[in-house]
């Protein structure tokens, strides 16, 4: 039998989500690179715009770190540290402020209890559990499925992988306006405080902008892949 015989059409959701995520990644180093070599006229380096940004918002049980490696920035709440790494820590570009004030962003989220970081942050064991189970549940839920005295079992068992799965697709939705949020958090500061001039705004502004389209391309990505779980799955049970 010809292997094209094979193929599932719907497999096609898949590779599109691939290739939104791979053209994401790409533009946000890309973006990042470029403007990683724009320095910014006040020479202030984006530890320093950070403290500047935590001070102005009356954060003071905040603390800034270096950590190691590239766009591995983020924010703990566990440990209240706003992580910057090597290429933005000490460095005056204005990518580095604008991703600095960035995560900086999800602090002040956090001492204010923003909503939908909240909601995220209740959501985190159920997507672990979801983005680690799911698949393997499903794969069982395939097996067991293909047993003549089994099959009811093995339905409910895929079942419940694609409710684990749309639970960890459900954290990358919710994580998108906490994204946008902190990044127009960022751009605000750094005007209201002076961190950078009106024509480095409109610079870091396309950094920001890059970094969240990685965001909404992972988020649709994975919307994709539950789509086409329901479409194989999500139908009426076979006995």
């Amino acid at each position: 039998m010809p292997m094209f015989s094979y193929f599932d059409p719907t497999y096609i959701l898949v590779i599109i989500g691939a290739v939104i995520c791979l053209i994401a990644q790409a533009r946000v180093k890309s973006t990042f690179n470029t403007y990683s070599k724009v320095l910014s006229k006040s020479g202030m380096t984006g530890a320093q715009a950070a403290e500047r940004m935590l001070r102005n918002a009356g954060i003071s049980d905040v603390r800034i770190a270096k950590v190691s490696g590239s766009l591995t920035d983020h924010y703990d709440p566990r440990n209240k540290t706003v992580f910057l790494s090597e290429p933005v820590y000490d460095k005056t570009s204005v990518a580095a402020v604008g991703v600095a004030c960035h995560e900086c962003g999800h602090a002040i989220q956090d001492a204010e209890g923003y909503s939908f970081m909240r909601f995220r942050a209740s959501l985190v064991p159920v997507a672990n559990i979801g983005s680690t189970l799911a698949w393997p549940i499903i794969v069982i839920g395939i097996v067991i499925g293909g047993m003549s005295n089994f099959g009811s079992i093995g339905y409910y068992a895929i079942q419940l992988g694609i409710i684990l799965f749309a639970l960890a697709v459900l954290f990358q939705i919710v994580t998108l306006p906490v994204e946008l949020n902190a990044s127009n958090r960022a751009m605000k500061a750094i005007e209201t405080y002076g961190i950078l001039g009106d024509d480095e705004r409109k610079l870091t502004y396309k950094v920001l902008k890059a970094a969240a389209y990685t965001y909404i391309a992972s988020a649709a990505s994975s919307i994709l892949q539950l789509l086409r779980l329901i479409l194989l799955f999500g139908g009426k049970r076979r006995d």
